[in-house]
């Protein structure tokens, strides 16, 4: 006889993975922004860039920022940033979802 699945020990345990990834994204993301130097930049300054990037829809500027990230990245000393020297090999290389985060 077929033993039944306990659905509710695998919703469980679906919640507490999704919980891990999200605080794993976090954690990369404000490793990022260290790694970049844009610590030293006041919260409101950073969100607006932010939100302008966001809202930035011109495939060319956006091309634009994704080589030169994507150039940060792939230097070894990750001296593109003011604060490379800092956190060096913290950021990784981000997830596609944080990528376009």
């Amino acid at each position: 006889m077929r033993k039944p699945r306990d659905i509710d020990a695998e919703l469980k345990a679906l919640a507490e993975k999704t919980k891990q990834l999200k605080e794993r994204r976090v954690q990369q993301l404000g490793e990022l922004v260290i790694a970049t130097g844009a610590d030293t930049i006041d919260a409101e300054t950073l969100a607006g860039a932010l939100l302008v990037i966001a809202e930035t829809s011109d495939p060319a500027k956006r091309e634009s920022w994704r080589k030169r990230g994507a150039a940060f990245f792939q230097s070894k000393g990750r001296n593109a940033g003011k604060g490379a020297q800092r956190e060096q090999g913290s950021a990784g290389t981000p997830d596609s979802n944080a990528a376009s985060a």
